[in-house]
């Protein structure tokens, strides 16, 4: 990860999708209506990037073929834990409207309208294994999930990380002397239980500090037999890649949101 001269930070990240999806319906309606359920998000509705990815649409149709819309949103994916939840509505919805209304964008129209959403929205418009660069913007489709065959264990414990906090703290790659060199794009196709040595989260480094709770979940995960383990994103989701046979019942802790899937 790399600070830029505009404030931006370069990043170099895999994106991953997994089976764990919000439940986002939109249907034409006489009058423009948002429903939201779930996992609590705060703000009001105009807020909700739903909303705001509506408006996006509407604005950018000139020709008004966007009518009003009922949407009903039900929140599975926890906020502020660096799952993209929030990302994907954004651009789920977009992808839904020009179904919807017949509007002809392709998929790099669509992307170019996501990116007014947040940085990584565009990813969420093709929803394929990538590896990204830039802001989140420069997105490269692997053609392989490198997980596949896993077994994935992510922990959100009761607290969030905003990102904000967690950019505020990043130490830039190129000021971190503790990393061995190595492209993101060969790490990944060595066997994961190398990517230990060769494959790190930068955010965990000032993150981990303020929030300890999150580097004793990774420990966990690692003293349970996980063959990689680390803070997704800004967190505060910590995940674990485990053998497709391993045994990880005795991860679960009450006082944490676990899931657990096969990849």
């Amino acid at each position: 990860m790399r600070r830029r001269e505009d404030g931006y930070h370069d990043l170099e990240s895999l994106f991953v999708p997994v089976p764990l999806c919000d439940e986002l319906e939109i249907t034409p309606a006489e009058c423009f209506s948002f429903i939201q359920s779930g996992i609590a998000v705060g703000g009001g509705a105009e807020d909700n990037i739903v909303v705001k990815a509506v408006r996006l649409m509407q604005r950018v149709s000139a020709d008004s073929r966007v009518g009003n819309v009922a949407i009903r949103l039900h929140k599975n994916i926890p906020f502020g834990a660096g799952l993209g939840g929030g990302s994907s509505d954004g651009a789920f919805t977009l992808r839904m409207l020009n179904e919807l209304f017949d509007l002809g964008f392709d998929s790099q129209g669509l992307r170019a309208m996501a990116a007014q959403l947040g940085a990584d929205c565009p990813f969420f418009i093709d929803n394929r294994t990538a590896y990204v660069t830039g802001i989140g913007d420069r997105i490269s489709p692997l053609g392989f999930n490198p997980l596949e065959g896993y077994k994935l264990v992510m922990i959100k414990p009761d607290e969030t990380v905003s990102t904000a906090e967690a950019y505020r703290g990043i130490t830039p790659r190129e000021q971190r002397a503790d990393i061995k060199p190595c492209l993101l794009t060969e790490a990944i196709r060595r066997p994961v239980a190398e990517w230990k040595e060769t494959i790190f989260n930068d955010f965990e480094v000032n993150v981990f500090g303020t929030h300890p709770q999150l580097e004793t979940i990774k420990r966990t995960l690692y003293a349970h037999g996980a063959l990689y383990a680390a803070m997704s994103g800004s967190g505060s989701t910590v995940y674990g890649i485990f053998d497709h046979e391993a045994q990880t019942e005795s991860i679960i802790n009450p006082q944490y949101t676990t899931y657990t899937f096969e990849l």
